[in-house]
């Protein structure tokens, strides 16, 4: 089976476990979110790419002009559609689709948002000069994401746990792959935020459906990891753990020719 098949079919069966997960409803970021898009200097045309349960696309859509949220889960679609009605969103519209290949015009949205999405994309380079493409001279681009540590050792173990746990998982990047994707991508960036995640083992594994193997193999690789990777997740005796996340802020820089589509 193909990766975006992986990532539609794994998330389709999951869809309305991450309109309820604490995990991705809750969160300061989803405040900063909105902050975002409420300072901007007009009620922004948001694009929220990998949109998963909505949470992002919620949080903005009272400041925003109108909202799209674009996944590859017809399934997730349909969830973020229901919530957003029931909420009272009528500005929120939703499409599927893949994020490297956006079916919108060029410098269509003032502001492009993703959260917790992009480490399940199978081409990242190419998804940010599409969202370049999109985004408006004067646009803001905010990414939210869970972030791989800089030590090799603690990377490692990290897509080990991710891999098991869901099969559409591709990478967890450094932040400082990050930047230079970004760079690379004719976007100023930066980090604007860094903060822990509490991974709570039963319920992490629940919201995937993870199978039993599966789990087993997860809890053995936390349990025999050397002493600094187990301290830097904080590993606790249940194998819940934290895990990093990292907000960064980007803007289109007007040095850097804006790509095109071929």
């Amino acid at each position: 089976m193909q990766q975006q098949a992986v990532v539609a079919q794994q998330f389709g069966n999951t869809a309305s476990n991450y309109l309820t997960s604490s995990v991705h409803a809750q969160g300061a970021d989803l405040l900063r979110l909105h902050d975002a898009a409420a300072a901007l200097p007009k009620r922004p045309v948001v694009l929220d790419l990998g949109c998963g349960a909505g949470h992002a696309s919620f949080a903005v859509a009272p400041a925003a002009e109108s909202v799209t949220a674009y996944d590859l889960s017809a399934q997730m679609l349909d969830v973020v559609a229901d919530a957003a009605r029931q909420r009272g969103h009528h500005n929120l519209r939703t499409r599927q689709g893949d994020v490297a290949a956006l079916p919108y015009g060029d410098a269509a949205f003032c502001m492009v948002i993703t959260r917790f999405s992009a480490h399940h994309w199978l081409d990242v380079p190419a998804a940010l000069r599409e969202v370049r493409r999109v985004l408006k001279p004067n646009g803001v681009f905010v990414i939210i994401d869970i972030t791989a540590p800089e030590s090799p050792l603690h990377d490692t173990t990290l897509q080990a746990v991710e891999l098991l746990r869901d099969g559409s998982h591709v990478r967890d990047y450094r932040p400082s792959e990050w930047l230079t994707m970004l760079r690379e991508a004719g976007f100023t960036g930066a980090q604007a935020g860094d903060w822990k995640l509490q991974m709570k083992f039963d319920e992490w594994i629940a919201r995937m459906r993870t199978p039993a193997q599966r789990v087993t193999a997860i809890r053995a690789l936390l349990r025999s990891a050397p002493e600094e990777t187990r301290d830097y997740f904080a590993v606790q005796a249940d194998d819940s753990f934290t895990i990093d996340s990292t907000m960064f802020t980007a803007r289109p820089d007007a040095a850097a020719p804006a790509p095109c589509r071929e």
